[in-house]
């Protein structure tokens, strides 16, 4: 991870496995970008949209990583597997509009269910 001071402290830590599960609930839903629910849906957690560097040659995944996150306890080794980086909005030039999002800012995300 580069150096991004709300997660600095889980650098070269494991990742445990997660699933989310909300009983009674049968819709759940990843939202880039956002902090809120739409209106009518529960929020489980919000954080930063994260997903491996941009450069990589290995396929990614965008990741809402929790605010919060748990780390695998004793893993601090610098192992360099899969490493998750902060999605960051850019919008010079490319297909993102400037409004609401920042250029260079990273994108936060809520995981919601219904």
């Amino acid at each position: 991870m580069i150096e991004f001071p709300p997660l600095s402290s889980k650098l070269d830590h494991d990742v445990p496995c997660a699933v989310c599960r909300a009983s009674n609930r049968g819709s759940m839903v990843m939202i880039p970008a956002r902090k809120t629910c739409p209106s009518g849906w529960n929020r489980e957690y919000h954080g930063y949209l994260m997903a491996s560097y941009y450069d990589r040659a290995s396929p990614t995944e965008f990741v809402c990583v929790d605010r919060h996150p748990e780390v695998v306890a004793g893993s601090s080794g610098d192992e360099n597997g899969a490493l998750f980086y902060p999605v960051e909005g850019r919008c010079d030039g490319g297909n993102l509009p400037c409004a609401p999002y920042v250029n260079g800012k990273e994108l936060t995300c809520i995981v919601c269910t219904k």
